[in-house]
């Protein structure tokens, strides 16, 4: 089922190979003239490089180049909204890291090593950057034998607590130093990275307070993006931006879609005129809200088409991408939790009489889209069969559809299982006939989504399930029978 779904994922990001992969993005060679950035590499001779920019914690190509024969190379300083975190990704391949911003940058390096050996010949932003690393690559190193005493099972307790002084104690001085670069370097973009990546420092609460953690979390919540400046585009192109942003819009946030529709709104909107920004922040929540696992979260997809795409202000896509998003939004539609379910009218076994959602008179509607060749359908009936046992009764019916095109295989399946005893539809190639279909619309019989219903309710998979309200609306959607005996038993316990 996964795999047919993720054929229709529109937003799948770009992923990377290995480490090393460098991936084509919109090449932007419209370069700030006056700056350049100047490299020169030990052991390279009239090889190609390339020189790659991050968008995200993602690599992309900007430009290419071969080298002198004494291994230099020279690009053109990059325009102001795409400056940022950059790479010079080398022959085997090898790459190293640094910042391009509005001054010329003029660094050497090793091919063997090229990370260990940067020299920050001119650039007063990569010298602060490359200081930075040189102080943690220290520190690493003398943590080093600490760690492996915090995982080393035969080491004494004194040996330890010792470590862990230790440890908390360098702890302290890498944010000591991250301080120091903060107060002393303030408009350097770099700062602009580190801080990004430091924690928000939430206040002690009073200790009256009941519900402390509660409050933590609002404050924390509240306070997060404090760290951020959204008028500078160039903060798009580090990891760090990408990483905040995963971890507050899947870890941060309630997984709740109606309420991520108003935080998606609400961030964007920090970003209103810083278009990097928008976009990145844009596309991130579209994709994620596509490709997510979590149930209903399809609401929030269609939300930022309507509002974002729809409307035309995704300037990035091409007119044949626009249409292929809106037109998936489409197909989500009628599906979406929360939403009164269109009402599907559809013969019954009988292949005579026709039936109609919602002339079903249930407390709660179980919608199940199923057909006889599917095996996961045919593992969840009886599933299904005890649930509508348990619970006919209290107030439960089972609209059931068959995806057979077929008619037969279906009844027969249906009779030899008996699982007559709830409501079953279907469709049949006479009533889906061009001329059969318009007559049966026209006539008032059925509608254009009943016989459509595959297409209504995004059918590339079986069975699809949804679990309905007294007034049809959507409660909960693809969840097994299993999930929805504790659904149904909480939402009792709720009234």
């Amino acid at each position: 089922m996964n795999t047919i779904r993720m054929t229709k994922r529109l937003f799948s990001m770009t992923l990377s190979l290995s480490v090393f992969t460098i991936l084509m993005l919109t090449s932007d060679l419209s370069a700030q003239e006056e700056y350049v950035i100047d490299v020169t590499i030990d052991g390279l001779s009239t090889d190609t490089v390339y020189l790659a920019h991050y968008y995200g914690n993602k690599l992309y190509y900007a430009d290419t180049a071969i080298t002198s024969a004494t291994g230099q190379v020279i690009f053109p300083g990059r325009s102001y909204e795409k400056c940022g975190k950059h790479a010079i990704v080398m022959p085997g391949p090898k790459y190293f890291e640094f910042l391009a911003v509005s001054e010329d940058v003029v660094l050497t390096t090793k091919a063997d090593d090229p990370t260990r050996y940067v020299k920050v010949i001119k650039s007063d932003e990569n010298k602060v950057f490359y200081d930075y690393l040189g102080f943690i690559q220290k520190r690493r190193s003398l943590a080093t034998p600490y760690e492996a005493t915090l995982t080393d099972s035969t080491a004494s307790a004194d040996a330890v607590d010792a470590a862990r002084a230790f440890l908390t104690a360098m702890g302290s001085e890498v944010a000591d130093e991250q301080q120091r670069i903060l107060g002393t370097h303030p408009d350097k973009l770099f700062a602009k990275y580190l801080n990004m990546i430091i924690e928000p420092q939430i206040p002690d609460v009073p200790s009256q307070i009941v519900n402390k953690q509660e409050l933590q979390y609002r404050w924390y919540r509240d306070h997060y993006w404090d760290r951020v400046d959204f008028e500078d585009p160039r903060l798009v192109h580090d990891g760090s931006f990408h990483q905040i942003l995963e971890k507050y819009w899947t870890r941060v946030l309630p997984q709740i879609p109606d309420s991520m529709v108003v935080e998606a709104d609400r961030l964007i909107a920090k970003a209103v005129g810083n278009n990097e920004m928008f976009k990145f922040i844009t596309h991130f929540i579209t994709f994620n809200a596509e490709s997510s696992q979590v149930m209903c979260m399809d609401k929030v997809f269609v939300h930022m088409i309507d509002e974002y795409y729809a409307p035309g202000k995704a300037t990035w896509l091409k007119e044949e991408q626009l249409t292929k998003v809106m037109d998936r939004a489409e197909e989500l539609r009628d599906s979406q939790c929360g939403n009164k379910i269109p009402n599907i009218i559809l013969p019954g076994l009988d292949q005579d009489e026709w039936l109609a959602l919602y002339d079903v008179e249930a407390k709660y509607t179980a919608v199940i889209i199923w057909e006889s060749t599917c095996g996961h359908c045919k593992k969840e009936l009886p599933k299904y069969k005890n649930l509508y046992d348990t619970w006919k009764d209290k107030g439960l019916e089972i609209f059931a559809i068959g995806n057979d095109f077929d008619p037969e295989p279906w009844i027969d399946y249906v009779k030899e299982n008996s699982y007559d005893d709830w409501v079953n539809v279907s469709d049949n190639p006479l009533v889906n006939a061009q001329d059969s279909a318009s007559a049966l619309i026209y006539s008032g019989i059925t509608t254009l989504k009943s016989l459509n219903f595959r297409t209504t309710f995004d059918v590339f998979a079986t069975p699809k399930v949804f679990l309905l309200d007294e007034d049809k609306n959507i409660l909960a959607k693809q969840i097994g029978a299993d999930q929805m005996l504790d659904l149904l038993g909480r939402l009792e316990e709720l009234e």
